[in-house]
């Protein structure tokens, strides 16, 4: 589509240049290697194909370090006072309350980002004029909490489980996203049929689970849900419970998507399940992705977190040649053309589909939101089975390759 849009035009003029805020360094730095990287393989391939209207996309990179607002708002103005980015695609950036959308704002540029916060579309929603070109490239956490509990309760509608009690364990650590999630889980319980066992916020990071795992053994759960992230800290949580399992199944989340956890964890990894709202799919159509993604950098890296910024360099680009140019900062007109196009282009990338949400310019989360599968970014859930080989997709069932085990420590 983007070669033919480019009227067969090789990428020769004065280069597009597209910033990416990332944590480059500190505890986050493993997926912003990974952000960083889906960016690069991207404008490659769309340098390829022509660029964007014969002009070739530079990228150009902000490490945002620890993160927080002052920091990301500093690199994102950065990117445009130096680098003259006309468009930001960033991975994801904790501790910022979104602030990034006034800098996109304030100098009328396309502003992509995976924060996979809801803090986002309330903040579109003060104001859809003034953040016209502010665009979440993933369904935001709130949809985490719902998703799960439609997923529990397929398990149990299927047999493929049979809980011992109906009730949960929600573990969250002190960070929004975590929160958001678990908060989402604990308000709908009574809904799908279940009750509280445990709400026990643990501090961000965290690698202690002793108190939290003496709570849970003296009120066995059936579910466990722990909506802290990181994959090295998940990864302990296993490890310090499996000496004295509870029969419950083990939900968390996003970190076991990241190579780290099954390095750390190894065989204690085991039977966890996790979900995202976003992740390259196992499917046809991404397999020629995946393939040159562990080519080009390694047989280890985590094509499922460099997807997110893949599809979003490609879904920038296509909407600007459609939009007849690129964005530049501080052009509202051309850069206005580009949000229009970016909204009317129903995008299917390697993570499934995104189409924008009005409410919010995210995308739509299926099946949780819309019940249609072309018009939603499917809400997988995935499940380690095997530490040395990739996760198994387990649902929802129009995508699923695989079917849940139960855990190694859950008796039959």
């Amino acid at each position: 589509m983007l070669a033919s849009l480019n009227g067969g035009a090789h990428a020769a003029g004065a280069p597009v240049k597209i910033g990416s805020a990332l944590p480059m360094s500190g505890f986050a730095a493993a997926d912003g290697i990974e952000f960083k990287n889906g960016l690069t393989l991207a404008a490659e391939e769309i340098n390829a194909a022509g660029g964007i209207l014969g002009r070739p996309i530079q990228i150009e990179i902000e490490d945002t370090k620890e993160m927080g607002a002052d920091i990301v708002t500093q690199a994102m103005q950065r990117l445009i006072d130096r680098h003259s980015a006309g468009a930001i695609i960033n991975g994801y950036n904790v501790g910022t309350n979104m602030v990034e959308m006034d800098v996109a704002a304030d100098n009328d540029v396309i502003f992509v980002h995976y924060n996979t916060l809801i803090s986002h579309n309330t903040k579109f929603l003060s104001d859809p004029q003034r953040y016209y070109s502010c665009f979440q490239g993933d369904p935001p956490e709130f949809y985490y909490g719902p998703g799960f509990l439609l997923f529990l309760k397929s398990l149990i509608d299927s047999k493929q489980w049979n809980p011992p009690n109906r009730k949960i364990a929600i573990i969250p650590s002190a960070n929004e996203y975590s929160i958001v999630i678990a908060n989402a889980i604990r308000d709908r319980l009574t809904e799908f049929g279940f009750e509280l066992g445990l709400y026990e916020t643990v501090p961000f990071p965290t690698n202690q689970w002793g108190p939290t795992l003496a709570k849970l053994r003296q009120n066995p759960p059936a579910a466990i849900a722990v909506t802290h992230f990181l994959p090295q800290d998940l990864a302990q949580f296993m490890t310090q419970f499996l000496p004295e399992p509870t029969q419950s199944l083990v939900y968390m989340q996003y970190g076991p998507s990241l190579p780290a956890f099954r390095e750390i964890g190894k065989e204690a990894v085991n039977g966890v399940i996790y979900s995202t709202v976003i992740g390259c799919l196992p499917d046809e159509f991404s397999a020629a992705y995946r393939k040159t993604y562990r080519e080009k950098f390694g047989a280890k890296a985590a094509f499922i977190t460099g997807s997110q910024t893949y599809d979003g360099l490609w879904h920038y680009a296509l909407s600007a040649a459609i939009a007849g140019g690129a964005s530049e900062p501080n052009n509202k007109e051309q850069t206005r053309k580009v949000s229009e196009a970016m909204k009317r282009l129903i995008y299917r990338g390697v993570n499934g589909i995104y189409h924008a949400d009005p409410k919010g310019q995210s995308a739509f989360c299926y099946p949780t939101q819309v019940k249609d599968p072309s018009l939603g970014m499917a809400h997988q859930f995935l499940q380690h089975q095997d530490y040395r080989t990739d996760p198994k997709l387990i649902a929802p069932p129009l995508y699923a390759i695989d079917a849940m085990k139960l855990p190694p420590w859950i008796k039959a």
